[in-house]
């Protein structure tokens, strides 16, 4: 062996000093999770069940989510109950086209679904957003693909003041994140201060988000000529959804997709 190679086989450990540093972070960092994991073993969302990993729902609340595939509608996203090609508008899109272009959800607006909207949304737990986001990134992720901005729907300052938090901001956040696409929580801002939606009929929720979104005119450049996702937790009857994006549109958006953990179906 050559004087160098003796040198460089002496020395090899001092010359990388930025890997062994890396490997031990690294180690530790893994030793302190498996530590938390021994202290506080990993458990469902949903019921607190165990599972194998953190921020997951056990195989009984994983099954009792009603998922949507396809097939569905391409403007609505409702499941068909039959395939009959891909491409499919379902006859309610054709009667009362929406104003958005496409809608997607994760799953049914029932049973643990149901369950874990209103515990998001009502009870304080805002570390669900982080699964419900994840979810949503994969189901969406033809939306994501093809879009510029995801904005969240905007709660009203009064509203926002009395939850302390907007769930819909929340979910956006994972959601831009996990799909890697700039978010833009204040391109739109609800200025109206509207009526509880829940127990309104289709006309009369339409009637109280009337004027309900603006883009502000220092917002109009960013959403101008741009491909947008638009972020709620729950599609009920569409009229959230086209209020906000008839707003953004008129702003001069290209184009406003949908995107939501759950939507209300109704059979037939």
């Amino acid at each position: 062996m050559t004087a160098p190679e003796q040198s460089r086989g002496k020395f090899s450990f001092a010359l990388e000093p930025g890997r062994v540093l890396l490997s031990l972070r690294s180690a530790c960092r893994h030793a302190l999770h498996g530590a938390i994991g021994l202290v506080y073993p990993p458990s469902c969302v949903a019921c607190q069940g165990a599972t194998a990993e953190a921020q997951g729902l056990c195989p009984a609340c994983w099954g009792g989510i009603g998922f949507i595939e396809r097939p569905y509608c391409e403007r609505l996203g409702t499941p068909f109950a039959i395939d009959l090609g891909a491409g499919l508008i379902s006859p309610a899109a054709m009667a009362d086209p929406p104003v958005f272009a496409r809608a997607r959800a994760v799953c049914r607006f029932d049973g643990t679904a149901r369950e874990l909207v209103h515990r998001l949304k009502y009870g304080d737990r805002l570390e669900l957003a982080i699964t419900l986001g994840r979810m949503m990134a994969r189901a969406g992720h033809e939306l994501l693909a093809g879009a510029d901005l995801v904005i969240p729907v905007p709660l009203h300052r009064t509203r926002l003041w009395s939850r302390r938090f907007n769930q819909a901001a929340a979910l956006a956040q994972v959601v831009a994140r996990q799909g890697g696409v700039a978010l833009a929580p204040a391109a739109l801002a609800r200025v109206k201060r509207t009526r509880q939606q829940v127990g309104l009929t289709r006309a009369q929720r339409a009637d109280n988000l009337q004027g309900a979104f603006r883009v502000l005119p220092a917002m109009k450049p960013l959403v101008e000529g741009r491909r947008l996702v638009l972020v709620d937790d729950v599609l009920t009857t569409g009229s959230t959804a086209n209020a906000a994006s008839r707003a953004l549109l008129r702003a001069g958006a290209s184009q406003v997709d949908i995107l939501t953990f759950a939507r209300v179906v109704t059979d037939g």
